[in-house]
């Protein structure tokens, strides 16, 4: 559903506003999360993790194709 790109931007975000809580069971580096994001149709879906926990994105070229900044 996302490019590569996008996820990482939107897990960079993310990560910002988680922070910018201030909540104090936070950890001090990086905020592990998963978000499950479901589009219009039963195919359209994305899973995004915080950026530390994908070391090796796997690159999907419909979603690649789909992005209007690649």
């Amino acid at each position: 559903m996302f490019s590569i790109r996008e996820k990482r931007e939107i897990a960079d975000r993310l990560q910002a506003v988680l922070r910018n809580t201030g909540h104090p069971e936070l950890p001090a580096g990086e905020i592990r999360f998963h978000l499950h994001v479901w589009g219009d149709s039963p195919m359209s879906w994305a899973d995004i993790d915080n950026n530390g926990a994908v070391e090796t994105p796997v690159i999907n070229p419909w979603n690649e194709a789909q992005d209007p900044r690649s």
